[in-house]
């Protein structure tokens, strides 16, 4: 086992299997502890609902930006230096994150953990699919989802049982206790070998124009939106506007819903990962997911009344498990481009993803104030366009399975 250990590549995995857990873990962290750190802050009751969905745009604004300038990084300066980098700023920012004082403070430190939480997936993603077989590659990112999902679930744990000041604590010592782990780490063949080219590298622009390569780009970034519709807004406004209006009949945490929509999630990335492999096809498992996400909408929907907590906290590990498709989204992403914008696109993509949950969340919210419609008619409207537009990228997209990485843009 220790002899594997110090295989160059599946140290790389495992670090950025750890990397992506403590991303993770950040990343829905603030889910868990937001109603107890703004109490804390003398945020009074009724302004809280405002201050999460601040907050949060705060957190999302922060990867939109850290997509873009850890991409353009990890093509100009390497896979390897972001993938730490990374790591170490979104370490400080958990700790700092610990000794907030006022909301204003608490924007700052969620944007700038946003930026460092921005970085580390797509970096990890780019390294593992450049060193590894072509045949084999998927299951590398499959380890690295489906671990690095579980964060989510370490997550709802630790804001459970510790408070909100010692969690954004563990975050943080986790991800430097990381940075030990650097040390027999390798940066991408691909990458040293087009270090050496003359072709222009991270050019974030020029994903804009070429239109062929724009649309490449857009239908790779609406593959993911499923994901986010169901954990930005199923999932993660679960207490507050769905339970009221499906009449469950008991308490809903978020929390806990947060905790088994991720535990479905992994299990989601690890199956869909293997029939990848097993069905040498990326986009056949996709579309097959997306029809199984549409089913898991549905049931949230329209199932839950009346039937009590365990039976919502089922369909939400049924949602999770339904959009578990994340590994095979980055994978398809990463092997649409050339190594010169590899990393740009593979950071980028899932940020973007992540950031549209503010376009999303807002147009839900929208309709759900709309009379005729309420809160499951917006939902079912804005999860079938975020269903339907995925479902039109995954047959526009060309299938890579296999695909050798050996090009440029």
């Amino acid at each position: 086992m220790f002899q594997k250990l110090k295989d160059p590549k599946v140290l790389l995995i495992l670090v950025a299997s750890l990397g992506y857990f403590v991303d993770i873990y950040d990343l829905i962290l603030f889910n868990v502890v937001k109603r107890e750190s703004l109490l804390a802050l003398g945020i009074p009751e009724a302004d809280l609902k405002h201050w999460e969905i601040v907050l949060f745009n705060w957190q999302m604004g922060g990867m939109l930006v850290g997509g873009i300038l850890w991409g353009i990084l990890g093509d100009t300066k390497g896979r390897l230096k972001v993938l730490f980098g990374s790591i170490l700023m979104y370490s400080l920012a958990n700790i700092a994150n610990a000794y907030v004082w006022d909301t204003d403070s608490y924007a700052l430190i969620r944007f700038l953990a946003g930026v460092g939480l921005a970085g580390e997936l797509g970096a990890g993603i780019t390294l593992v699919s450049e060193i590894m077989d072509k045949e084999k590659r998927g299951y590398g990112t499959m380890i690295i989802v489906t671990f690095g999902a579980l964060g989510a679930v370490f997550a709802a744990l630790v804001g459970d049982s510790f408070s909100w000041q010692t969690a954004y604590w563990v975050g943080g010592l986790m991800g430097l206790a990381l940075l030990l782990m650097r040390v027999g780490t390798i940066e991408s063949g691909l990458f040293n070998e087009m270090k050496q080219s003359p072709v222009k590298k991270g050019d974030f622009f020029s994903l804009f124009l070429n239109s062929k390569r724009f649309f490449r780009y857009l239908h790779c970034i609406m593959l993911g939106l499923p994901v986010w519709f169901v954990v930005g807004v199923l999932i993660a406004l679960s207490e507050s506007y769905f339970a009221p209006v499906l009449n469950i009949g008991e308490p809903i945490s978020t929390g806990t819903a947060i905790m088994y929509c991720y535990i479905g999630l992994s299990a989601g990335d690890l199956l869909s990962g293997l029939m990848s492999q097993w069905w040498k096809s990326r986009l056949k498992v996709v579309i097959t997911y997306l029809i199984f996400c549409a089913v898991a909408v549905f049931l949230y929907l329209f199932t839950s009344a009346g039937k009590g907590a365990s039976y919502f906290y089922f369909i939400c590990f049924v949602a999770g498990t339904a959009t578990g498709y994340w590994a095979l989204f980055v994978s398809i992403a990463a092997e649409q481009f050339g190594t010169n914008i590899r990393a740009t696109v593979t950071t980028t993509v899932p940020n973007f993803v992540r950031g549209a949950v503010i376009p999303i969340s807002a147009s839900f919210k929208y309709l759900a104030d709309m009379p005729t419609l309420g809160v499951s008619g917006a939902a079912l409207i804005v999860g079938g366009v975020c269903i339907g537009l995925a479902l039109l990228s995954s047959l526009m997209l060309k299938e890579t399975f296999g695909r050798d990485l050996n090009f440029t843009e």
